[in-house]
């Protein structure tokens, strides 16, 4: 009875998921980020041909990328010095 209610069910993975992968991400945020800036920068020159054309939302996508990259740099910097926070070792205490 329970398929005809929730027909995703049937498609539902019945294993674990992986590990999530982990990698550079500091530099991989921060390297996406210069990129919707300089797009932006460079795109910038050709306002008016943008406007004329009814493109200049290209414009604006490429700022609100770099506005976007910085808020993720500062998540991901804070992130990676949270879980080297964790990992370090911490001192044995009296009792």
């Amino acid at each position: 009875m329970a398929h005809k209610l929730f027909p995703m069910a049937k498609w539902t993975p019945k294993h674990e998921a992986p590990e999530p992968l982990e990698g550079p991400v500091v530099a991989t945020i921060t390297g996406g980020t210069i990129v919707w800036f300089v797009l932006f920068l460079l795109q910038l020159p050709f306002y008016g041909w943008f406007d004329d054309h009814g493109h200049l939302w290209w414009l604006w996508t490429c700022l609100a990328g770099g506005g976007l990259g910085l808020i993720g740099v500062w998540y991901v910097r804070r992130r990676d010095a949270a879980i080297k926070r964790d990992a370090a070792p911490r001192p044995a205490t009296a009792e």
